[in-house]
């Protein structure tokens, strides 16, 4: 059957594809991106083309911008500093990293310094720049240091250094969504950084992004911003595509520049970028995690989720973001207490767990080599025949939302000097130097502008794409009485955005030719902890992630 989920336009720069050629190629290279007619309303209308990269770095934030502000709080750090961190810090999971700061071993000041340096070191305006960040905490070493002093550490989460999405607003930086219209909006904190700081997390940074989630240009590489250039994968520069759109989020998570990060996923943002990079991504059931304060796509599919290099730093994350937010219409009332999401992972276990998986993706090598190891641990696993259902008006949905939604931020979250409201306001601002705004064009925003659905229509929408999602997943489910669904990256993640169902994606290994994959959990609404214990087993088991060799 063909996947029209094609992942959503804004992450798929690299997953378009259908099943006759899906599971015989790689994924695409980074030269491949996303076509959309303006003529269809389907995901039929995305196809893929190539183009090569206009802009690799930003014209509108250089190395001496960001570091302005910190070069002067990093002078008594050097490299000898470094080096004997290095063994301490670099892929080490949050629990070790609290262990050897409890041990006297380093401090928060230190370990956020460590972090600061990598970034600097690798980033920017080198031959192994990333261009993962796009603007760093000014505050962060002096709350470090606060952080130092009070050691009343509550969550695992204290005094770890994270970087945000670039479209999560976060006080004493700009919230940009990559876009030059956003570069002044100056916030305060979104709900679920509120959650993070309540915590003692530590705010390092922001980090770049596909533009306005990548829900803009239609024609440009995953990865590019007019803010932040464009992000480049550590396992290969220029040839291997970063995912998107938290493409920042996921280098920056692979490349050892924060101890966590956080990215926003509307269908595949979190699982494409973290599978495409080597590291866990996991997007949550929409509600758990609140959207107030973040940019928005769509307020029907729109979540943010942690990217980490190991499940149980993911768990730890989510543990400290979930939470009601009586602002946002989907939050639930969780009455889970904290540590919830960490409670006796490491003694779960398999056993008797059963796991749908999809005979199209059995001639997938790495695949098959993950099922074979979840065997092992205990999983029983059923091969099934994916159902032929469509996703009719997809793109209605975004399109309809945002048109209402992105005015709401501006009007409840943006900074009060930016006047700008609509979709049509951007599109009137880029176009006065679309050189520097738009270089590969604002067709997907253009799309946004000239659709008359209404609400009754986007009513109708919304409940046949969730109910063909459900059905989706539910019906193997049940008829094979399953735990579990499996894919790879993000293939199935538009089918769980419309039936608002968690999924996980875990580093499986890597192709002959050095490409990233990841395996992909997906479950029923609020299964969460149940995702992170599979993966959690999985991740122990197969062992399967490599750091970026050029970054160590």
């Amino acid at each position: 059957m063909r996947f029209l989920f094609i992942i959503f336009i804004f992450l798929l720069v690299y997953s378009c594809k259908d099943s006759t050629s899906r599971d015989a190629r790689e994924p695409v290279s980074k030269s491949e991106t996303v076509e959309y007619s303006q003529d269809s309303s389907d995901l039929d209308a995305i196809s893929t083309k190539d183009v090569k990269f206009k802009v690799l770095d930003s014209k509108h934030i250089s190395k001496s911008d960001i570091w302005a502000e910190i070069n002067l709080q990093m002078e008594d750090f050097t490299k000898a500093d470094y080096e004997r961190l290095k063994p301490l810090i670099l892929e080490q999971d949050i629990p070790k990293l609290q262990k050897h700061i409890s041990e006297g071993k380093f401090d928060y000041v230190a370990l956020t310094k460590f972090y600061l340096y990598r970034i600097r070191k690798f980033d920017r305006e080198n031959n192994l720049s990333l261009n993962s960040v796009i603007s760093i905490n000014p505050n962060v070493i002096k709350e470090a240091k606060a952080l130092d002093q009070a050691s009343d550490e509550n969550h695992l989460i204290y005094g770890m250094p994270i970087l945000l999405k670039d479209n999560i607003n976060a006080s004493g930086m700009p919230t940009t969504a990559g876009a030059v219209a956003l570069k002044d909006n100056i916030t305060e904190d979104a709900f679920l950084v509120k959650q993070l700081k309540s915590k003692g997390a530590l705010i390092l940074g922001k980090a770049n992004l596909s533009e306005w989630a990548y829900f803009f240009c239609g024609s440009c590489p995953s990865g590019y911003s007019a803010i932040g250039g464009q992000t480049l994968n550590p396992y290969g520069r220029e040839i291997i595509d970063t995912g998107g759109s938290s493409s920042g989020s996921g280098v920056s998570a692979s490349a050892n520049f924060a101890a966590a990060t956080i990215g926003s996923e509307t269908a595949g943002s979190i699982l494409s970028p973290a599978s495409q990079n080597s590291v866990v991504g996991l997007k949550p059931t929409v509600g758990l995690v609140s959207r107030s304060g973040v940019v928005p796509i769509s307020s029907t599919l729109d979540t943010a989720g942690p990217i980490t290099r190991f499940v149980i730093d993911n768990a730890i994350v989510l543990d400290a973001i979930f939470g009601e937010d009586v602002s946002d219409s989907k939050s639930f009332m969780i009455l889970w207490d904290s540590g919830f999401y960490t409670e006796k992972i490491q003694e779960a276990n398999l056993q008797g767990k059963r796991f749908g998986a999809p005979k199209s993706l059995m001639n997938d090598s790495l695949f098959n080599k993950a099922v074979e190891v979840l065997k092992l641990q205990g999983a029983q696993i059923v091969e099934i025949e994916e159902q032929d259902i469509n996703l009719p008006n997809f793109i209605n949905l975004l399109n309809i939302d945002m048109k209402k939604d992105l005015p709401n931020y501006m009007e409840s979250y943006a900074n009060s000097s930016i006047k700008l409201r609509t979709v049509a306001d951007v599109m009137a601002f880029n176009s006065k130097d679309s050189v520097s705004t738009m270089p590969y064009g604002q067709s997907l925003f253009r799309g946004i502008v000239n659709d008359n659905g209404d609400e009754v229509f986007l009513e109708k929408i919304k409940d046949t794409l969730k109910t063909n999602g459900k059905q989706f997943f539910d019906v193997p489910m049940k008829q094979n009485n399953l735990d579990g669904y499996l894919s790879i990256n993000n293939y199935h993640a538009a089918y769980a955005a419309v039936a608002e169902y968690p999924a996980i994606t875990v580093p499986m290994g890597y192709t002959k030719t050095g490409v990233p994959k990841g395996l992909t959990f997906i479950s029923k609404s609020l299964k969460e902890k149940q995702l992170l214990e599979w993966a959690y087993i999985y991740e122990q088991a197969s062992k399967a992630r490599k750091a970026p060799k050029d970054y160590n």
